[in-house]
């Protein structure tokens, strides 16, 4: 892969982020700035303990997400946390009613239960206890966000993906053909290849670890848990893949880091947390991998058009600048009485954001 320098700088509109970890509390005050310094809107996971699994309790987790962005000195204005709902055996048909009618919620999530971090109270009957709860979101058009693994111990973590398409989304597609699902963070071929080819509404999110690294990454020199991430990063084959789809132009692929901070000692740890932390670098990120293929610039539809586009919300009126520019990546960062570790921690990107607007 070669890097061309023909571009210098490149004006998006402002992008948004698809799919995105905030915590709560001192995490969430740590964290909250580094996404509204480059995203005017995202989609806030709801994996929160205990979830969040009801419009009222979205409500007051959006009142304490406004109060940390207003003790960072940002304004409304400025970014926009748009909720979700945490899917359960037990989801009620009228919460999501009560969801869509809210104004605030956008969307609901399906995590298999003990898929990832958080996710014990999640779903073990998708088609058999929710079917309710899916046929309100169908009628009212709100996405279903699927984190597409099974978790069958059974099933190798690295085909957990390939498999989730067969067993779980092609049965849920064909039971509720107009429902909108978006294939959350895609890792594989198989994935890329189902989005881009089923009928009816469907898109997927593609983070920029999944984009740039492969499994190599996660024991360069030896275990490097910040490099550790839930789907776990895959072969080299399927990262091409996913560079294939972001770069396409295809609207069915769109931004979402899928940030999720954990505390440093929580990550090199006997038993360390999944996730990778890219909120801080989120675009200096995409930029390089879309630029590593000369695709720079399709990264303007990837990260601001498709993804208000399907949610069918209106794009930004801001924009945001990127430069080719050295741009190292910090050590790590304060959270709390502790700190995190950024992905790719002390790296130098080609990329960096000059202003956003």
């Amino acid at each position: 892969m070669s890097v061309s320098a023909a571009v210098s700088s490149l004006t998006l509109v402002r992008p948004d982020d698809w799919h995105l970890h905030l915590r709560d509390g001192a995490a969430l005050e740590a964290v909250v700035a580094d996404t509204a310094r480059q995203f005017a809107r995202a989609i806030i996971m709801p994996n929160l303990k205990p979830p969040v699994t009801t419009t009222a309790q979205a409500q007051a987790y959006r009142e304490r997400i406004d109060a940390a962005l207003r003790k960072a000195g940002i304004g409304a204005d400025v970014f926009n946390p748009l909720m979700t709902l945490y899917l359960t055996d037990n989801t009620p048909a009228d919460e999501i009613v009560r969801a869509h009618e809210s104004g605030q919620v956008y969307a609901v999530k399906l995590y298999p239960a003990g898929a990832t971090t958080n996710s014990d109270a999640g779903v073990t009957d998708l088609l058999g206890k929710c079917a309710p709860a899916l046929q309100a979101l169908e009628r009212c058009g709100m996405p279903l966000l699927v984190h597409g693994e099974v978790t069958d111990p059974g099933i190798d973590v690295f085909d957990r993906e390939a498999v989730f398409v067969e067993r779980v989304m092609q049965p849920l597609r064909r039971a509720f053909p107009g429902l909108k699902v978006v294939f959350e963070h895609i890792t594989t071929k198989e994935g890329a290849h189902y989005v881009r080819d089923a009928d009816g509404p469907i898109a997927a999110t593609i983070t920029p670890q999944h984009l740039l690294y492969n499994r190599n990454a996660i024991f360069q020199g030896g275990v490097r848990p910040h490099w550790y991430c839930l789907p776990i990063l895959k072969r080299e084959t399927h990262r091409l893949a996913l560079i294939e789809a972001a770069t396409s132009g295809n609207p069915r692929f769109f931004l979402g880091t899928d940030s999720a901070p954990h505390a440093r000692h929580l990550k090199e740890h006997a038993c360390g947390c999944a996730g990778c932390y890219s909120a801080l670098h989120a675009m200096e990120l995409y930029a390089t991998a879309f630029d590593m293929v000369g695709a720079i610039d399709k990264l303007e539809g990837f990260a601001s058009f498709h993804g208000p586009d399907f949610y069918g919300l209106p794009r930004n009126t801001g924009t945001l600048t990127l430069e080719r520019a050295e741009y190292q990546i910090p050590q790590e960062l304060p959270f709390g009485e502790t700190s995190l570790v950024p992905l790719a921690a002390g790296e130098t990107l080609p990329w960096r954001m000059a202003v956003a607007g």
